[in-house]
């Protein structure tokens, strides 16, 4: 081959395929150090490298080799002269790397090269496809139909990739036939032993997103923004959106002049239905708009223990289209909304609204007026049940009868659920904390009493007195638990103690006071007698803040028996340095501020005296020097 030949061909290959030139390169010559093991059985732990030209394609191949007098074995041994041709310094033992090209290598070779450079292609390939189709999820791509069947249509995409559309991807009552081109949104992309495997969808709301911005450049450039899609593929779809900038129709906007850019959206999904809706941020307003076309009277929210429902009224001959199909328009827009909408026709809406005031007296004493008006709604419903006319004004009356008695059921509920959560809270700030970290099993009850507990979801002391505080009756309905269950569930509890709080931070307990420090908290004339002492000592750090000076005689000097102030000397070394360390009391700042001291920061630390045989309080100071401290 002449030279520069090879290298033009090489290059033109790597440019055709997008592949790297040193990637390839490198693969050639780790298959030519292969070859050449295989053709001369070499062993692998001799080290054996490959060297190719790129401009003419020659391949030589360089292994490690022992310095002797007399080769024995070709393949690792060299005679002195050739290796000091590579290495004027080497000598008898060395080891050296020297060119042992095999004669007839080239063919074997062109061979290796030929084979790693088609499989280095397959594998780029795949890789480019892996990621060009990985940024493509969730968007358009457009392809030629080249094989179908029931359960799944193969489309051809860019980069000479297949894409699989399954069939409950298809939009239903669709037929594909071979070389029909196709669009479809990239669903999922998954790596696969013979490349990418790319899973289609034109059932997917991700689809109509993505058509609705190629035809509609308000919704591309973001002055129009899709809030919420819900859809059931080849039959009906809602579409709520919204206006990013003040003065844009965002509904005309899809829509278009003559509708002609929703109708190119309705061609490509086999006419489904689309309904555009305006996005509002009142739920009542936004339910109302996503039951269209139908017309609606009222709509009422109930939103109670995270039940979401909407309880829409419209009239007599508006309730098929609000329900629309099979529900198919009510289920659309409770998809859209989020919430549960319950639709009832004007009439039955009035009979309901009179079963709540018969049935429920403190209704019925909020709403007098509308007690009053119950006869003359009966007198309309009679009339509807016989179907003789009724004039609007008795559907004003109607409209008004059940916009006032729904209203104040909600308000009811609303009222109610606040009063429970009050109950709960005001329940939960007198159960301690610590017990929803105690498990049930140390109240020791009853083995079937702790057992139905359990099951119950009463699974430690916490929740057990919270269930006790909020309703003792609920307990006491659980299957299993009669009153003796309970008299040994209220024994247990009152006989249970919980574990003392741990100690605040210095800085926090002027917050939350430990109760040991109340304890040991001294009488006044202990605190007189500290704060003698404290005016002789040395000024420690008086640029401390008033509100982190440490408490003025909150250790004294125990006597001669174990107990002062209720406090043994078994409690004196179980408790934490921390506690002895409090923020001072108004009392004792205001004594100060009569005495004229100033704030001066004392940290004291309690140390046991064998010597004297008693606890004893140690001042540190500001530079720690254990010299200085006294014992006072």
């Amino acid at each position: 081959m002449p030279k520069n030949e090879f290298s033009l061909a090489f290059n033109e290959v790597l440019e055709e395929k997008q592949l790297s030139k040193e990637i390839i390169l490198g693969a050639i010559e780790s298959a030519m150090v292969s070859a050449y093991r295989r053709a001369v059985n070499a062993s692998t732990a001799q080290h054996v490298e490959a060297k190719i030209d790129p401009e003419t394609g020659k391949v030589m191949v360089f292994a490690e080799k022992e310095v002797v007098e007399d080769v024995q074995e070709p393949k690792t041994e060299v005679l002195l002269e050739e290796a000091r041709k590579v290495n004027p310094e080497a000598q008898l033992g060395d080891m050296v790397i020297v060119e042992t090209t095999p004669a007839d290598f080239g063919r074997v070779a062109a061979q290796t090269a030929r084979q790693v450079i088609q499989q280095r292609i397959r594998e780029a390939e795949r890789s480019n496809q892996m990621q060009y189709f990985e940024r493509q999820v969730g968007e358009i791509v457009s392809g030629i139909v080249q094989a179908t069947n029931a359960q799944a249509t193969t489309v051809g995409l860019d980069m000479k990739a297949e894409g699989v559309l399954p069939a409950n991807q298809r939009i239903p009552g669709e037929r594909f036939k071979v070389h029909d081109r196709v669009r479809a949104v990239v669903l999922e992309v998954k790596d696969g032993s013979r490349g990418p495997q790319i899973v289609l969808s034109r059932a997917h709301r991700n689809f109509l997103r993505r058509l609705l911005e190629n035809e509609v450049p308000e919704i591309y450039h973001g002055v129009v923004e899709i809030r919420a899609i819900a859809r059931e593929p080849g039959a009906r779809a809602k579409v709520a959106v919204m206006a990013t900038q003040a003065g844009v129709d965002p509904v005309g906007a899809c829509v278009g002049i003559k509708g002609v850019r929703i109708q190119a959206i309705v061609k490509e999904l086999h006419d489904e239905k689309i309904d555009i809706i305006q996005w509002d941020q009142d739920s009542v307003v936004y339910i109302s708009k996503a039951i269209s076309p139908a017309r609606v009277s009222g709509v009422y929210l109930s939103e109670v223990e995270g039940n979401r429902t909407a309880t829409v009224v419209v009239n007599e001959d508006q309730l098929s289209l609000a329900i629309g199909r099979d529900g198919q328009n009510a289920r659309l827009a409770a998809k859209l909304t989020g919430w549960r909408i319950d639709i009832k026709s004007l009439a039955e809406a009035a009979a309901d609204a009179i079963r709540k005031l018969q049935g429920d007296p403190e209704l019925a004493a909020l709403l007098p007026t509308a007690v009053e008006s119950i006869p003359q709604v009966e007198e309309v419903l009679a009339k509807k049940a016989e179907n003789r006319p009724i004039t609007p004004e008795e559907f004003t009356m109607l409209s008004q009868f059940v916009d006032r008695v729904e209203r104040r059921t909600i308000q009811i509920k609303e009222d109610a659920a606040r009063a429970e959560e009050e109950k709960v809270t005001s329940a939960r700030a007198e159960v301690p904390t610590a017990a929803f970290g105690m498990p049930l099993e140390q109240l020791e009850l009853k083995e079937h009493v702790f057992n139905i507990l359990v099951e119950a979801g009463i699974d430690n002391v916490g929740a057990l007195m919270m269930s006790m505080k909020m309703d003792a009756n609920k307990v006491l309905g659980l299957p299993g638990i009669g009153p003796k269950a309970i008299s040994n569930i209220e024994e247990r509890l009152a006989a249970i103690q919980f574990p003392e709080p741990e100690p605040a931070p210095a800085e926090a307990v002027a917050e939350a006071p430990v109760e040991p420090v109340a304890e040991a908290e001294p009488q006044p004339e202990v605190a007189a007698e500290a704060a003698q002492v404290q005016a002789v000592e040395t000024p420690v750090d008086e640029k401390q803040a008033p509100a982190k000076k440490e408490p003025k005689g909150k250790v004294e000097e125990p006597e001669d028996d174990e107990h002062k102030d209720g406090v043994s000397l078994d409690e004196l070394f179980s408790m934490k340095p921390e506690i002895f360390q409090t923020t001072t009391t108004e009392e004792e700042e205001s004594a100060d501020k009569k005495k004229g001291k100033k704030g001066k920061k004392k940290s004291v630390e309690l140390e046991f005296d064998e010597e004297r045989g008693e606890v004893v309080g140690r001042k540190k100071h500001k530079r720690g020097d254990d010299n200085l401290g006294g014992d006072w």
